[in-house]
């Protein structure tokens, strides 16, 4: 189990994702000076993490993985797969609402679909970072049932990173404190008793584009 850093219970929102990341590259500002690789769950998290990385002086890179969306509600996860097809089910979910084999699979492939999809979009612009010995820092801009966060880690843990770190600014408590088993450390600005949306804890929460992310790659390409 990794330790679990919640520095706050409060139901405060923040303005937007700029001031969010700044508070959580304040808080992780021990890794400065150690070349850790900040890594941003597309799309949203992504200007977050490349906040982060600019002021930790750290490389930036992003994780590709998905969701798996339930039946007749898309925005509740059952679980997670990641960009090497590795699926992750909350198995008490999916018996709970009497999901089918088959719509796991039509499921299953359909986020496979758009996970190559934004591979040859992303890894064209800025490859994919080696994990091996470095500190590694997920960003996501909120832990709700926490579905992709737990395959970005299970995805990054398999290469063998010196300390694996899972950060967001706002989160469920429970969901928090389970990424423990994940992380080596799981850090979150605020954790409020009563965590509803993650988009209800910015005041600003806007759609961030393919484009932006790509051009946000872009600027942070590294010259060896």
């Amino acid at each position: 189990m990794g330790k679990v850093r919640i520095v706050s219970t409060e139901a405060r929102a923040f303005a937007d994702r700029i001031e969010a990341g700044h508070a959580l590259a304040e808080e992780l500002s021990d890794l400065k000076g150690q070349d850790p690789v900040i890594i941003g769950v597309p799309r949203g998290a992504v200007p977050m993490a490349a906040i982060i990385a600019d002021d930790l002086d750290g490389e930036l890179n992003v994780v590709i993985v998905r969701k798996l969306r339930a039946p007749m509600n898309p925005e509740f996860a059952i679980g997670s797969i990641t960009e090497d097809g590795e699926v992750m089910l909350h198995e008490d979910v999916v018996n709970r609402l009497g999901i089918s084999n088959d719509y796991l699979e039509r499921e299953k492939q359909e986020q496979l679909q758009r996970i190559e999809e934004r591979k040859k979009r992303y890894r064209s612009v800025k490859p994919k970072v080696p994990l091996r010995d470095r500190i590694a820092v997920i960003v996501d801009d909120g832990f709700a049932t926490g579905a992709t966060m737990q395959a970005a880690l299970h995805s990054a843990r398999r290469e063998k990173p010196r300390k694996l770190i899972a950060a967001a600014p706002v989160g469920a408590q429970e969901t928090v404190r389970e990424m423990a088993e994940y992380a080596d450390e799981v850090v979150c600005l605020r954790a409020p008793a009563f965590f509803g949306a993650v988009g209800a804890f910015y005041r600003e929460f806007g759609q961030v584009s393919d484009e932006e992310v790509i051009q946000i790659l872009r600027d942070h390409m590294r010259e060896d």
